[in-house]
């Protein structure tokens, strides 16, 4: 179970997640000053977000306003934030996830289940 198969050094342990914990804590940080830009319509609509997710700004271009068909200006709104919304879940991914793959220890396939770097969760749990 353990090499040796003695007992695990906790306080080794315990000192590795602190450090993990004190490098997710600082990747959380760089992805809340981390922005993306979504957008739809070839840029006639786009929308800004932070890393962590939070909607910034969304602009809309004078070209893009129709008063006869606002479901259209409408539907490129939502796919301007979809957009941001994927490219800041790459962002977060791409930070966090060599991260989150080093929580692993026990998982199957190392990391944690359902995180970026996971190895798909474990058997007889959603998301497995």
């Amino acid at each position: 179970m353990f090499p040796g198969g003695g007992q695990p050094d906790l306080q080794a342990i315990l000192q590795q997640a602190q450090q993990m914990q004190q490098a997710l804590a600082a990747a959380q940080e760089q992805l809340a000053s981390e922005e993306v830009t979504g957008s739809a319509g070839g840029g006639l609509v786009t929308a800004t977000m932070t890393g962590d997710g939070e909607l910034q700004s969304v602009t809309i271009a004078p070209a893009a306003v129709d008063p006869d068909d606002l479901e259209t200006l409408q539907d490129l709104v939502v796919a301007a934030v979809r957009d941001a919304s994927r490219l800041a879940s790459e962002l977060t991914a791409d930070r966090m996830g060599p991260l989150a793959g080093g929580l692993g220890g026990g998982f199957p396939g190392g990391g944690l289940p359902d995180l970026p770097g996971g190895g798909g969760g474990l058997p007889g749990l959603p998301g497995s």
